[in-house]
C-alpha cells in the first residue's frame, strides 16, 4: 500500500507531537553548531550534503556510541592481540 498521498514516513506520522517539537528544535540547534544557515519553512537553497550534515550531526549525538572496538587476546598465542569492532544499530 503506497502512502504517496501524505508528505510524512511513518515513522514520523507516528511521533508524539512533543517529541515532533523537540526534534525540531534540535535541529535548528545542530544546524547553527556546525554553521548550515537553516531556516524555518523552505530550504531548497540548501545543498544536500548541507541538509546531510544535519541529520548526520543529529544521528551522531542521538547514538554517539554505535561502534565498539576493543583489543582481544589471541587463544593460540600469547602475548598477541587483535582488534574486533562491533557495529550494532539501536531502533526505537
Amino acid at each position: 500500500m503506497s502512502n504517496s498521498s501524505t508528505n510524512t514516513s511513518p515513522s514520523s506520522s507516528s511521533m508524539v507531537p512533543e517529541a515532533r517539537a523537540a526534534m525540531e528544535k534540535f535541529k535548528y540547534e545542530v544546524a547553527n553548531e556546525i554553521g548550515v544557515p537553516l531556516k524555518q519553512g523552505y530550504n531548497g537553497d540548501l545543498t544536500s550534503a548541507q541538509n546531510g550534515y544535519v541529520g548526520g550531526y543529529m544521528v551522531k549525538n542521538i547514538y554517539p556510541e554505535r561502534n565498539k572496538e576493543f583489543l582481544r587476546n589471541l587463544r593460540s598465542c600469547d602475548g598477541h592481540t587483535y582488534a574486533v569492532t562491533y557495529s550494532y544499530c539501536v531502533a526505537i
